[in-house]
């Protein structure tokens, strides 16, 4: 557990690459079994970091850990989570919302929830070249939701 430990203060170094490669890993180990669960409130204070990079990785991990979260941690924090439908940062708004599918999947009680939110999104702060791409990821995930 130790070296879980180091590899969560990874996810927020200054070497983006090194960061990103920790992700990577623990987003994978995430999907096999709940080891990072435990963490699960470091990545909600991620979502909220300056850096898009550590909200995207947050979010990522948050959505990776819906399987294991038995203690019902996104349904508590869904408003802080869902905000980020509309992110300031675009890429930060299309991977999560290409993501919300892998919520679903094991919060069925979300679905209407996410879907309401999908609908009312109001991505007018993007601007016009990432307003239809941002639209198109919120009409493919609405098709998508389980």
């Amino acid at each position: 557990m130790e070296n879980i430990d180091l590899l969560i203060n990874d996810l927020c170094s200054k070497n983006h690459n090194e960061a990103y490669k920790t992700f990577l890993f623990l987003e994978n180990e995430s999907k096999k079994s709940n080891i990072t669960y435990c963490f699960f409130d470091h990545f909600l204070d991620m979502i909220n970091n300056e850096s898009s990079y550590i909200r995207i990785r947050g979010l990522l991990l948050i959505v990776a850990n819906a399987k294991w979260d038995t203690d019902n941690k996104i349904e508590i924090n869904i408003d802080s989570i869902l905000s980020h439908i509309v992110d300031k940062k675009p890429s930060v708004s299309r991977n999560f919302i290409q993501s919300l599918p892998n919520i679903t999947k094991y919060k069925k009680q979300l679905i209407n929830r996410i879907r309401a939110e999908l609908s009312n999104a109001d991505i007018s702060i993007y601007n016009d070249n990432m307003k239809p791409l941002v639209e198109k990821d919120i009409s493919n995930t609405l098709s998508n939701l389980e």
